[in-house]
């Protein structure tokens, strides 16, 4: 439990928070407009639907302003750097940005279906009063009249039908619209659609103008309706069993009603505001000219492209966005650099087996949690395929700094672990790996970078020519010192290692591959962490984009 609270607790406090959030907005108005007495006659028409409708509207304002939050990103680069002052538990909170986007999408989906059956049942109830299906309270009140816009309660008059109402109101229409935008946008960030068929969710999840615009405009209507206070007062306890003398008696006046001010527009204007910044800021990086250095086609159908934008700065980690106009005007895709800080350039490794390079849009660069790898003294660093790109970046940046004498850094020990199907995908960046290798021996501090390489599908005739060279210097794969390992690590093995080697270290893990490696390293980190704050500590971190 100590290990998991090292790793997780700040998380999982920050997740109380917004639960108990939610939980206290519903139950809170719940009981506001299942008690009030200023809705003791809507309630009336209503019952428990009129609750039901409104606690969810408050849960769905609350988090329709944290929705856009997560995904600025710019706003999360700049966090990220003021909070460099900070712990670093605190900065890993903001890699977590795409999976508290999807926690808030899934409680906008569960309370938009809440409160969209509320008001169906809602204006079932309004039909049946208007009909004089139930009491004659209810008829009574549904019959009041529209004077001034002040009187009525029932928003269902005397010629409309409930399909006429809904596709005529603001609030209906508008429902409408916005539930089907939501739907549009959730199943298709379902994972089979969104690898499989991107373009359907980049496409649809810019629904999201249509769903913010209705939803502005959703409360405009003021369906429900509150009584009023009036001189004299109308008392409903004692008025409700004499509406047939309703503005006959002083003791009764003709009751007054008003709908509510739409509040969900002070919500979300805030966020509203501050991504309308955010894609104004990406569109001025997007005019700025991007000239390539250099282009190259690696044998592993990996296609290096260097680049050349006026006023870029990056740190290690980080990635970019890349549009190609000739393709699409809206599609971005996320790449991590692969060039390190001190170079007068900026690359990107692809995979994609492309005949030939058009004008590019550059957007960024955008933080990562490996920016924080040169804060820890010892790091892991854990690729998967062509997911090692980030890594390129602090492999390099380490590179210049022992080339330099960088008295900054920090980082005294780095374990690197690359796990690759085939063989050609070591091809790319084994250059980079022999100049450290030598460059670190040169320094007489061959132990300052430990790397692993493990290939984890190979066929029979690379077993035989692996068995013919066995006794050679190098690897036959990668042409390194380090032979290549087979098969999968052992990471308890691993990461024994580690913590025997660095018994009063702070460990950084870093991660850029997939989810299920993810959940693996994430439970090793725990099980190998020492509560003891004078023992080893692990702490992960994974790649988000």
């Amino acid at each position: 439990m100590g290990n998991w609270i090292i790793n997780q607790g700040l998380t999982a406090f920050i997740l109380v928070v917004w639960m108990g959030i939610n939980i206290f907005l519903f139950v809170w108005f719940y009981f506001f407009y299942d008690l009030g007495d200023q809705f003791f006659y809507t309630r009336h028409l209503l019952g428990s639907a009129l609750a039901w409708a409104r606690a969810p509207a408050a849960v769905l304002n609350f988090n329709c302003m944290l929705i856009l939050l997560p995904v600025c990103r710019n706003l999360l680069s700049l966090l990220r750097g003021s909070f460099m002052c900070c712990g670093r538990t605190m900065r890993k909170q903001l890699d977590k940005n795409l999976s508290f986007h999807k926690l808030v999408a899934y409680m906008i989906g569960l309370m938009t279906a809440v409160h969209m059956i509320a008001h169906l049942l809602n204006v079932e109830w309004y039909n049946n009063s208007r009909r004089g299906v139930y009491d004659g309270l209810s008829t009574a009140l549904s019959n009041l009249e529209d004077a001034g816009n002040t009187t009525y309660l029932n928003p269902i008059r005397s010629t409309d039908t409930p399909t006429y109402f809904v596709f005529t109101t603001i609030a209906g229409l508008t429902g409408v619209i916005i539930t089907l935008a939501l739907i549009l946008i959730i199943t298709s960030s379902m994972e089979v659609i969104r690898r499989s068929y991107f373009e359907v969710f980049w496409y649809t999840h810019h629904l999201f103008i249509i769903f913010f615009a209705g939803l502005v405009f959703h409360g405009a209507g003021r369906i429900v309706r509150s009584q009023q206070t009036t001189d004299p007062p109308h008392n409903f306890t004692f008025c409700k069993d004499r509406f047939e003398e309703w503005g006959r008696i002083p003791e009764c006046p003709v009751p007054q009603f008003a709908g509510g001010f739409p509040q969900t527009w002070m919500w979300v204007i805030g966020p509203m505001i501050l991504y309308v910044f955010e894609r104004l800021l990406r569109f001025i990086r997007y005019t700025q000219k991007v000239t390539y250095r250099k282009i190259v086609i690696r044998p592993s159908k990996v296609l290096e492209l260097q680049l050349v934008k006026s006023g870029f700065k990056m740190e290690v980690g980080q990635y970019v966005f890349l549009n190609c106009p000739a393709i699409s005007q809206l599609e971005w895709h996320p790449f991590t650099m692969t060039s390190a800080p001190e170079e007068d350039f900026f690359s990107v490794h692809i995979l994609l087996p492309l005949i030939h390079v058009l004008q590019m849009g550059v957007d960024g660069p955008f933080g990562t949690a490996s920016e924080d790898v040169f804060d820890y003294e010892v790091s892991m660093l854990v690729g998967a395929g062509i997911g090692v790109t980030p890594f390129a970046s602090i492999l390099k940046s380490i590179w210049y700094k022992f080339k330099d004498s960088n008295p900054k850094l920090r980082t005294r020990k780095i374990y690197f672990y690359w796990l690759c199907r085939e063989t050609h995908a070591f091809e790319w960046f084994a250059d980079l790996l022999q100049v450290l290798e030598r460059e670190m021996e040169e320094r007489g501090m061959g132990d300052f970078l430990t790397y692993k390489l493990y290939l984890t599908g190979w066929d029979q005739s690379h077993t035989a020519h692996v068995m013919v060279h066995f006794d050679a210097d190098t690897d036959v794969v990668t042409g390194l010192k380090q032979k290549t390992h087979y098969g999968r690590p052992n990471w308890d093995k691993e990461f024994e290692q580690v913590r025997k080697e660095n018994p009063t270290s702070v460990v950084g893990t870093f991660l850029c591959g997939p989810a299920a490696l993810a959940k693996v390293l994430e439970k090793k980190c725990a099980k190998y962490s020492d509560v003891d704050p004078r023992k080893t500590k692990f702490y992960f971190n994974k790649e988000n984009f």
